[in-house]
């Protein structure tokens, strides 16, 4: 596959990480919240959009594409009609744990099979990029996986709303900051 256009797909994945991240933020306010999910759908439209250009998406046909799109939308379905307004924060903190855990899980399987992900070399060594990539995805999904839980949990009422405060927190922060550089 030609480099420039997977720089390109990276870019419009950068773009739409950035649109999502502005839809977030939108979506924490009421008087903002009708432009954050205007960030939200445009993020969502390069995305797939950005997705679906790549040759490689078909190569299987159309069948499993569709099939994806329709299980999700199902899904989606589902839990929309059973969900009650008032539980719509527990809902997004849920759906927002579930794309860190995807994150990770991707970042995971681009580390044990990259020739599958195209990022490996002539020697089979991954680019220097993805490895950035990979490490960024994996620390972002894996915080937002876990600080979505405990989103979750404090909404739901399972966990008390007082912050956790883990003694060393300091230094278990430094010691995770620099495993995530190294």
């Amino acid at each position: 596959m030609n480099q420039q256009f997977i720089d390109l797909t990276a870019v419009a994945y950068l773009v739409a990480a950035v649109l999502f991240i502005m839809a977030l933020r939108g979506l924490s306010n009421p008087e903002t919240s009708r432009q954050g999910n205007v960030y939200g759908m445009i993020g969502m439209l390069i995305a797939v959009v950005a997705t679906v250009s790549r040759p490689d998406v078909f190569a299987f046909g159309l069948w499993p594409v569709l099939a994806a799109i329709v299980l999700g939308g199902g899904v989606g379905l589902v839990i929309a009609r059973r969900i009650a307004m008032t539980a719509m924060p527990q809902l997004v903190a849920a759906f927002h744990s579930l794309v860190g855990l995807a994150a990770v899980l991707v970042a995971a399987a681009a580390f044990l099979n990259p020739g599958s992900f195209g990022i490996v070399d002539e020697m089979g060594r991954i680019f220097a990029a993805s490895r950035i990539e990979m490490s960024l995805g994996a620390a972002i999904g894996a915080i937002t996986f876990s600080g979505s839980i405990i989103a979750f949990l404090k909404l739901q009422g399972t966990m008390s709303g007082a912050p956790i405060i883990l003694p060393g927190r300091h230094l278990i922060n430094a010691l995770i900051g620099l495993s995530i550089i190294g």
